[in-house]
C-alpha cells in the first residue's frame, strides 16, 4: 500500500509539474491584460486554483468523515486527517493570494466581506479539527472527533459558495457558470481551469505523501514498519 502511494504520489507530482508549467505560460504570459484591473488580475490563475482546492478539500472531508463513522473505519479517518491538512494549506494560500489581489483593486488587504469572512471560518475550521485530533492522544479517538467537527462545519461550504449572491459583497460573483458563457477571454479561462486541475492534482499528490506519513508514524512499533527498507537501513 505505501509503496502504491509513494508511486502514485511521484506520478501526479510530475503530471502537476507539466501543467503548471504550460499553465504558468498561457496565463502569465499570452493571456491578454484585463481591461479593467491591468495586469494585477493575473493573481487570479493563482487564486482561483487555490479557493477551488480548499473548497474541493472541505466536501472530500465531509465525505471521508461521514463515510469513516459509518463504516466504522480507522482507515479512512487517517485519510480525512490527510485532507484537512491539505485543506489548510490551501485555503491559508487561498487568504493570502486573495489579500494581495484585494490591495491594488479595493485598497485595503481585508475587509469583512461576506465571502472573505465564510473563508476564514473554512481556515478556523480545518485548524480546530487538526488541534482537536493532535490534543487527543489516542489517534483513534481524536480522528473521530475531528470527523464530528468535519460534518458540522459543512455546512459552511454552501455558505463560501452562495454568499456573493446572498449578500451584497465586494468580492465578484463567479466568472465562469453552468447556465451563462464566460466572462472572460477563452485563453484566460483555459490557463485558469488547467492550473486548476493542477492545483487539485497536486493535492491529492499531498495527500498520498501524508497518508503514508500518518501510517509510518501511528504504526512505528510495528514489525511492518521496521522491516522496511528505509527503517531497517537507518534512513528513517
Amino acid at each position: 500500500m505505501l509503496q502504491q502511494s509513494d508511486k502514485r504520489g511521484f506520478g501526479l507530482g510530475v503530471l502537476v509539474f507539466l501543467l503548471v508549467v504550460a499553465t504558468w505560460v498561457a496565463g502569465f504570459v499570452y493571456a491578454p491584460t484585463d481591461a479593467n484591473q491591468g495586469e494585477i488580475y493575473r493573481i487570479m490563475f493563482l487564486h482561483v486554483p487555490c479557493a477551488v482546492t480548499a473548497f474541493s478539500s472541505s466536501f472530500a472531508l465531509f465525505v471521508l468523515s461521514v463515510v469513516a463513522l459509518k463504516k466504522k473505519s480507522e482507515a479512512v479517518l487517517v485519510w480525512a486527517r490527510a485532507t484537512a491538512e491539505v485543506g489548510a494549506l490551501f485555503t491559508a494560500l487561498t487568504l493570502l493570494t486573495g489579500s494581495v489581489w484585494g490591495k491594488p483593486t479595493w485598497g485595503t488587504w481585508w475587509v469583512w466581506d461576506a465571502r472573505l469572512t465564510s473563508e476564514l471560518i473554512l481556515f478556523f475550521l480545518y485548524l480546530g479539527y487538526i488541534a482537536l485530533t493532535s490534543a487527543i492522544d489516542d489517534p483513534r479517538r481524536g480522528d473521530r472527533a475531528g470527523a464530528l467537527i468535519a460534518i458540522v462545519g459543512a455546512i459552511n461550504v454552501p455558505i463560501i459558495y452562495f454568499s456573493v449572491k446572498w449578500w451584497n459583497t465586494l468580492h465578484q460573483g463567479a466568472s465562469v457558470s453552468m447556465t451563462q458563457a464566460p466572462s472572460m477571454a477563452r485563453l484566460m479561462l483555459w490557463a485558469m481551469l488547467l492550473m486548476a486541475l493542477a492545483f487539485w492534482l497536486y493535492a491529492i499528490a499531498l495527500v498520498f505523501y501524508r497518508v503514508r506519513t500518518l501510517i509510518l508514524q501511528r504504526e512505528r512499533q510495528a514489525q511492518w514498519v521496521q522491516d522496511l527498507p528505509e527503517v531497517a537501513g537507518g534512513v528513517a
